[in-house]
């Protein structure tokens, strides 16, 4: 977590100078960097190879070695980063942020420096991150720079989207949608031999008629 603050201060004052859409589009080009390094980097990755046997995350002496301990041990993770993002959507903290969403040069006239603000939440946002990312790799005890693609970045953010935009709740919905979604459509009754493109295409519609009827997410407070 420590790591990936330092990190994100310094992506984030690169991405500093970008705005709007160019702002996502510079994260990808980093991401893509990023998967770069891993790749190459094998003194310390192993690059394609990836790290194997990592351990399962351990608390004063008791390993969640068991799937059904770290389900729990996810489940109060989750909780604890969901009740700080509503924390800091309350607070004067939040609401400086909403402020900079709609108009942060109206907000720095009034004498906010809005670059801090964007580091601020960029950092945090990227730590709340690698809490889930610890999780993933000791939950799996592997992980490979397959892990770091720019697919998996259009996805999470397509979970967002699709859950809503400027709701702590939206971003939650949005996930279980788009992880069980895939997982439900494995049921429906497909002819074998085209089962696997039929649950693609399926799942492409629906999310192209949310984005058509419903652009602001599934409980979304701001319209894209």
């Amino acid at each position: 977590m420590i790591i990936t603050g330092i990190l994100s201060l310094a992506i984030g004052f690169v991405l500093s100078k970008f705005k709007d859409d160019y702002y996502a589009l510079g994260s990808f080009g980093f991401n893509v960097i990023i998967y770069s390094i891993f790749l190459n980097w094998q003194s310390l990755t192993r690059g394609p190879l990836g790290i194997p046997g990592i351990p399962r995350p351990s608390l004063f002496g008791f390993t969640f070695s068991e799937n059904l301990w770290f389900l729990l041990l996810s489940i109060i993770c989750v909780a604890i980063i969901y009740f700080v993002c509503q924390y800091i959507t309350l607070s004067s903290f939040g609401r400086v942020l909403k402020a900079i969403r709609e108009d942060d040069e109206a907000v720095a006239v009034f004498g906010y420096r809005t670059l801090w603000y964007k580091l601020a939440i960029f950092v945090i946002s990227a730590v709340m991150a690698a809490v889930a990312g610890s999780l993933f790799a000791s939950y799996i005890t592997f992980i490979d720079p397959s892990s770091f693609t720019l697919t998996e970045s259009i996805f999470i953010l397509a979970i967002i989207i699709l859950g809503g935009m400027a709701n702590n709740k939206g971003a939650v919905i949005g996930a279980v949608c788009l992880i069980l979604l895939p997982e439900i459509l494995r049921f429906v009754g497909f002819p074998d031999d085209i089962a696997a493109q039929m649950r693609q295409v399926t799942y492409g519609v629906i999310l192209i008629l949310l984005m058509l009827y419903r652009p602001q997410g599934l409980v979304g407070e701001y319209r894209l």
